[in-house]
């Protein structure tokens, strides 16, 4: 059975060096890692899994962006396309041999790895055996139910550096149109089709349309999350406000569907 009071200690222990004192998202970081944690215990709860499968779920939230840390170091910021934090959590976990700090039950390291790899890809990949699919499917809702809470909290200048600097630029932007259009059809937006301050922050929203569970969209409800994303602020361009109200009917019109 994995000791997740154990896992915890040995993964302070591993991210302690990383401190620096600079405001590259350390703490952020931190602190996303142990709400993922709790999250997926949470859907794993709902789903009635087996305590072994929640302590499952809870240890890969734990260890998902473990490979962010050295991220912080190498590229100076979060930046997938410079640095491919779940490739690099799965190397230091399984070739340099880490994972056996925080489980030295094997039978678990494939569903782990996959998990890991999979959390931040486009899709899951294609074979994955019932129970790695499974983990590799909560541990992607539960980075995404708190991806929800950062945005909504956190000041749009530190979770989107280099794009905006105040949450002024969202209140004054259009929407490209291939960013209201993949939301009013029920689609992800695409990264590149990104152009505007406010396409940043609506692409966001449209997580809800990456979502596995039930369960998962009843904690997205219950926390009231596309509103309190959206009314976060005062938008002032009348078509981005128009807009912005059709996208709102439509997402709550998709979670209300998938409960």
């Amino acid at each position: 059975m994995i000791d997740i009071e154990k896992a915890v200690k040995v993964f302070k222990e591993y991210i302690e060096p990383f401190k620096d004192g600079e405001e590259l998202g350390f703490d952020l970081k931190e602190k996303h890692t142990y709400e993922v944690m709790k999250k997926s215990k949470a859907i794993a709860e709902r789903l009635n899994l087996s305590e072994e499968d929640i302590n499952l779920a809870e240890l890969i939230g734990l260890l998902h962006d473990i490979g962010r840390f050295e991220e912080m170091k190498v590229a100076n910021s979060f930046d997938s396309g410079k640095f491919n934090h779940a490739e690099y959590g799965v190397k230091i976990l399984f070739e340099d041999g880490l994972i056996k700090k925080f489980t030295e039950d094997e039978k678990d390291y494939p569903i782990i790895k996959a998990a890991i790899l999979n959390h931040s890809r486009l899709a899951i990949e294609d074979d994955l055996d019932e129970r790695a699919l499974l983990h590799s499917k909560i541990i992607r809702d539960s980075d995404k139910l708190d991806n929800f809470e950062i945005k909504i909290n956190r000041k749009p200048e530190h979770l989107f550096k280099n794009i905006v600097n105040s949450g002024d630029e969202f209140e004054n932007s259009a929407i490209s149109d291939k960013v209201y259009n993949a939301i009013m059809n029920e689609k992800c937006v695409v990264l590149s089709d990104r152009k505007m301050p406010l396409d940043y922050y609506v692409t966001i929203w449209g997580f809800v349309y990456d979502i596995y569970f039930k369960e998962s969209y009843e904690i997205i409800k219950q926390n009231d999350y596309i509103n309190r994303l959206i009314d976060r602020f005062d938008y002032k361009v009348p078509e981005s406000k128009e807009k912005i109200e059709q996208m709102r009917s439509v997402l709550l019109s998709w979670i209300n569907k998938k409960i």
